[in-house]
């Protein structure tokens, strides 16, 4: 997806329009982490998880749900 479509997607499932200001600068972080690529499509940037992304999110939604298991 790229920036926008990112940003329409998040809308979609939270209801509110995240800013350029905060999608950008949180795709950057995961970038430099290696969590996810880039790649150029003509003017648009088109990012896609990488292989240390997917397991950075199956780690995380692991401490999630250790965390939050007896909440409910």
């Amino acid at each position: 997806m790229h920036g926008q479509e990112i940003a329409s997607e998040l809308e979609k499932r939270r209801g509110d329009r995240p800013s350029p200001g905060t999608i950008y600068p949180a795709l950057k972080s995961l970038r430099k982490q290696k969590f996810i690529a880039e790649k150029k499509e003509g003017k648009t940037i088109v990012y896609t998880i990488t292989q240390e992304g997917k397991q950075a999110l199956e780690n995380a939604k692991k401490v999630f749900c250790r965390t939050f298991i007896d909440v409910i």
